[in-house]
């Protein structure tokens, strides 16, 4: 089964939906502009009761390196998500893996992947004046032709009705979901997301796909 992650974790409950579901990651987003934004005081209270197979990513945007660094040895968090303007240097200088999120639009420019030595890209829907989470369709004919050796996320309203079509067109390592399985923003639906993963596992995926949310990588 292709690999999941969860975003838009804001409660133990929701994160326990993503591990009995088979989540291979879940996400918390840190950034206070978010409707799914969750105090990092929240996450630590129940953090440790999730298994250590399931990853856990941080997600930020254009966040102070101190900022993140604290955040991150607080909740011993597996990757870190960079959702905004981060530079490549700025990528480098992180202290766990980097996913490197890109919101694709019809001006998107997919030379700027080279300039970035990250664990993986993620690509999610542009909008304007919003980092993510819009839960729009992203256009996958602009990225379908891509290449690159770095593993690939797929983000953008990604759903139990088009997931089939989305990954044949792409192809990628993983995918990630969000608002497509809520019920409101910020709380998860168990019934959305159990349709999701009854979907994926029906799917037939061949790409190898073992070197995202695997093992344990804790530094880079």
């Amino acid at each position: 089964m292709i690999p999941v992650k969860i975003c838009g974790i804001t409660t133990y409950e929701d994160a326990e939906i993503a591990v009995n579901y088979g989540a291979s990651a879940i996400g918390m987003i840190f950034y206070k502009g978010s409707p799914r934004y969750i105090y990092p005081e929240k996450v630590e209270e129940w953090i440790s009761a999730i298994p250590e197979k399931m990853k856990k990513v941080g997600v930020f945007v254009n966040e102070k390196r101190k900022n993140i660094k604290t955040i991150v040895e607080k909740l011993n968090l597996d990757y870190i998500q960079l959702h905004g303007d981060e530079s490549p240097e700025y990528c480098e200088k992180m202290i766990r893996p980097v996913i490197k999120a890109f919101r694709v639009g019809t001006n998107f420019d997919p030379a700027v992947l080279g300039n970035f030595q990250v664990h993986a890209f993620l690509f999610d829907t542009y909008q304007k004046g919003k980092p993510g989470g819009t839960g729009i369709s992203l256009n996958w004919g602009l990225i379908s032709n891509l290449k690159t050796n770095t593993p690939i996320i797929l983000s953008g309203g990604l759903n139990p009705e088009n997931i089939n079509k989305v990954i044949e067109t792409v192809q990628p390592s993983a995918i990630d979901v969000n608002s497509s399985v809520e019920s409101k923003r910020g709380i998860k639906d168990e019934v959305k997301v159990k349709k999701l993963f009854y979907t994926i596992e029906n799917l037939k995926y061949n790409t190898d796909n073992s070197c995202v949310f695997a093992g344990n990588l804790r530094e880079i």
